[in-house]
């Protein structure tokens, strides 16, 4: 590595040394050095106002620092909550940063509350707020009052930064400096869009009213969880991001509120996740439903209900949307971005959205079947909409698709796909019977038997003695761990156990599960080196628990919720040396998380080798 690299790379905190703050309309990353280095506005999908994390000389960050030498820092959710909290520790003195953002009764422009408290000793704070609105690419002028600062850009939302502590331009950003004795606080209120303003020397009073309310907000809401097994704490914090991840405007659920963090450090494989993917969407909900959290479903059904209004046939999905239901630009690349450690390109937009993934289908029908059996029953008006969705599989499981990966190398017959096509019919059917509707029930029974045959038929390889990626393939793909998990296949069925096995000999090492092996794939996510992809990892564990093998699972959740995070985070990837990687924090994995935790508890409870899903 040479001298420049080794500097750059010094400049940009690891993705795993940030927590997630929001309001469910949009999300910022917070560093452990207390620098706000990643936030969208006014939405998940809009352009950056803060990217230091893309680019660290020109991204824009709003940073609070203890003018000290720093010996410690330390970050902490508040129990129970989405409020974050930093502490600063010098040799004398100890400041805190208490970070949220108020989620209002009424719609509002989004805040971000910053209050300032010195814990011990006495000391100089500095306050930086540096916006760069529009990807780093828009101008701003800035107008300074006694109290606040305003920043207007040339076009987009503006930014009203107010605070008791004493203003001053720094170039083309704000900065207040103040000292600070054991006990005394100040609050830093970022607001976007139109300001609602605050009388002068009333904004510290205000801060401390939010910040008890916002407590409040987000235990009331985690109090509704029905989970009690051995990894409470690990689940709880993970329903508690995912639920940051729905946009309580239009019930839209992201896959991670970035854009451009890398796969893999230096790589090119730096997507654009801020938009709302069925198949994620689904397993969200579905993952919050397991534990007893149903209300995020109804808003995720009304939104979906929508965009199957707006199909150009009845039935045909989307892949992707963007989080007012439309579909996300044309993919570009940010060239002006230094990029995460000089991982180029920087890509916003995802082309994505245009693929064929018949696998969306299965998610979707999942967590409708959920919904229906344990939050309240499926309408009319809904049914009409999942025989849409289930006819039009009936007629297309025999399409090749880009798949779960979203292969860009043409589309390929997916093991993974062909499953969730089963599942899609079955859940369907299950409605129709337990709810007494009207459906073309031979014509599902058939369908839904053709692609049970053709799995066992085409995706099975003698020779490998396993269930195959590609249709009359000889490669693996971790996604066929959903076997079980779906009832496709019993958990303790002759072929499943001999498929675990050479997943564990080809794909798992040290409890951690590549992707797969499967040659012609566009991406080198099958080579030895390649991160491991942390759902998957999470998805073993519940194949092994379901299998009986309980020990080993409770063994490998251990080992997994060791990797995440100081605050019990996840994001896409796991490099090769623990490092996380991709995304941050993703939706998927918090879903996986949650579906471990449960199957850990039932096996406990005795229910391990059961399938969920008996035959109709």
């Amino acid at each position: 590595m040479s001298r420049e690299t080794a500097t750059n790379d010094r400049q940009y905190p690891p993705i795993g040394a940030h927590g997630v703050i929001g309001d469910l309309r949009t999300a910022a990353l917070v560093a452990t050095d207390g620098t706000i280095d990643f936030f969208c506005a006014p939405e998940f999908d809009a352009p950056t106002i803060f990217a230091r994390l893309l680019d660290a000389s020109d991204g824009g960050s709003f940073t609070i620092e203890l003018l000290a030498r720093i010996t410690g820092r330390e970050q902490r959710y508040l129990r129970d909550t989405n409020v974050l909290a930093t502490r600063l520790l010098a040799d004398d003195t100890e400041l805190e940063i208490f970070d949220f953002m108020p989620v209002e009764r009424r719609p509002s422009a989004s805040r971000i509350v910053r209050y300032v408290r010195m814990l011990r000793g006495t000391g100089r704070v500095r306050c930086v707020c540096a916006p760069r609105f529009g990807y780093a690419r828009a101008t701003h002028l800035v107008a300074l009052r006694a109290d606040s600062a305003d920043f207007v850009p040339l076009a987009g939302p503006s930014l009203r930064l107010t605070t008791r502590a004493p203003l001053c331009f720094a170039g083309r950003d704000v900065a207040a400096e103040l000292r600070l004795e054991a006990g005394e606080g100040v609050a830093f209120v970022l607001e976007v869009g139109e300001p609602e303003g605050f009388r002068s020397g009333r904004v510290d009073r205000w801060a401390r009213r939010a910040l008890r309310k916002t407590v409040v907000f987000w235990r009331r809401w985690i109090s509704k969880s029905t989970y009690r097994g051995e990894w409470r704490s690990a689940a709880r914090r993970s329903a508690l991001v995912l639920k940051l991840l729905q946009s309580r405007r239009t019930g839209a659920i992201i896959a991670a509120p970035t854009f451009g963090l890398p796969e893999t450090i230096g790589g090119a494989r730096n997507w654009d996740f801020r938009y709302a993917w069925i198949r994620d969407s689904a397993f969200v909900v579905y993952g919050l439903g397991r534990i007893g959290l149903h209300n995020e479903a109804r808003a995720f059904t009304n939104w979906v209900m929508k965009r199957c209004e707006q199909a150009p046939s009845p039935g045909e999905l989307r892949t992707l949307y963007t989080v007012d239901g439309g579909a996300p630009i044309g993919e570009a690349t940010l060239d002006h971005l230094h990029g995460y450690r000089g991982s180029r390109p920087v890509r916003v937009g995802n082309a994505a959205h245009d693929q064929l993934q018949l696998d969306i289908y299965g998610e979707l029908m999942d967590a409708l079947y959920q919904r229906d059996e344990h939050a309240e029953p499926t309408t009319r008006a809904l049914w009409s909409r999942v025989a849409e969705l289930t006819d039009w599989v009936s007629r297309n499981w025999q399409r090749p698709d880009q798949g779960i990966w979203e292969v860009r190398s043409g589309c390929q017959q997916f093991l993974y796909s062909r499953v969730m096509c089963w599942t899609a019919v079955d859940r369907a059917l299950r409605i129709a019977r337990r709810r007494r509707l009207a459906a073309p029930r031979e014509e599902w029974r058939n369908a839904r038997d053709a692609i049970h045959a053709d799995v066992h038929r085409h995706f099975w390889n003698d020779s490998l003695g396993a269930f195959v990626g590609v249709r009359g393939g000889n490669a693996l793909d971790a996604a066929c761990l959903v076997m079980p998990l779906v009832g496709f296949i019993a958990p303790t069925d002759a072929r499943w156990q001999s498929t675990l096995r050479v997943v564990e000999q080809r794909l798992v090492r040290d409890g951690l599960v590549r992707r797969y092996d499967m040659a012609g794939m566009d991406t080198d996510a099958g080579s030895l080196t390649a991160p491991s992809f942390t759902f998957c990892s999470f998805w073993y564990v519940e194949c092994l628990a379901r299998g009986g093998e309980e020990g080993k699972a409770r063994e490998l959740m251990r080992r997994l919720l060791g990797r995440a995070n100081h605050l019990g985070l996840f994001s896409e990837d796991l490099g090769t040396d623990g490092e996380l990687l991709g995304n941050f924090p993703q939706g998927l994995v918090g879903a996986a998380l949650l579906g471990a935790a449960v199957s850990l508890r039932e096996a406990r409870g005795g229910r391990s080798g059961v399938s969920h899903w008996p035959r109709c």
